[in-house]
């Protein structure tokens, strides 16, 4: 790796947070790579879906820890709003941030590890790589309500997965200002319904990540998520005393 100041920015939140926003305003602002494990997510679904032609076809299954993983089965879990199985998310996660810091690239992580199972592997990993004082942790917090309202009424856009803030500026915008692709609605994981079922696991199994931060030596510096976005950016500028 090249001799530059290693470093690794955790984003947490319940869905809805803008983790995904301020994610990329940092990565723009410190030259980050931006590590979204849903869009790691994504991109394994797709391709999936697009090489294999059975349920027994190899292209569908990874294997880890002696066990066989069925992406598609894993995607609908994905859909409905629950997590994935951590041992299949942790080693698609461990195989990125391996190849991304073989590349020289320090790193802005939205959203990941969720669930203990993944920080117990993914935190040596990241120690080992870029120095435990080098990894700095903030939560993003905003109420339920604001969760279910904020994903209700998210879109994304169709080419670079952009989200698009709802405001009464945007609600009538029907292609991406970013990039010129249709905007559209995440089918299944945005409907309420889901968006509860994906608040719930997040309460259940990304709680006990923090506590496991702290044992670590790791602080999770938390910060109120329901003001504006610029807001929200200098307050995680702050944490990280960069002016």
């Amino acid at each position: 790796m090249p001799n530059i100041k290693r470093q690794i920015i955790i984003l947490f939140g319940p869905p809805g947070a803008g983790k995904g926003t301020q994610a990329e305003l940092l990565a723009d602002k410190l030259s980050l790579f931006y590590f979204e494990t849903s869009k790691i997510l994504e991109e394994k679904f797709r391709m999936a879906e697009s090489r294999s032609s059975g349920t027994d076809s190899p292209e569908r299954i990874i294997k880890v820890e002696g066990k066989d993983y069925d992406i598609i089965s894993e995607k609908n879990l994905w859909k409905e709003g629950k997590l994935c199985s951590p041992p299949f998310v942790t080693r698609l996660v461990e195989e990125k941030i391996k190849k991304v810091f073989e590349e020289g690239q320090n790193i802005v992580i939205a959203g990941s590890p969720r669930t203990l199972y993944e920080a117990e592997r993914i935190t040596p990993l990241l120690k080992d790589l870029y120095g435990k004082e080098n990894i700095k942790v903030i939560l993003i917090d905003i109420s339920a309500e604001q969760t279910v309202f904020r994903n209700s009424h998210r879109r994304i856009c169709e080419l670079m997965r952009h989200p698009i803030l709802w405001d009464k500026e945007t609600e009538n915008l029907t292609i991406c200002p970013l990039d010129g692709s249709k905007l559209i609605k995440r089918e299944g994981l945005d409907d309420p319904e889901s968006i509860k079922v994906r608040l719930k696991e997040y309460e259940a199994r990304t709680f006990p990540v923090f506590e496991y931060f702290g044992k670590e030596g790791i602080a999770v510096r938390k910060i109120k998520g329901e003001q504006s976005v610029a807001n929200v950016f200098a307050n995680i500028l702050q944490i990280l005393n960069i002016k």
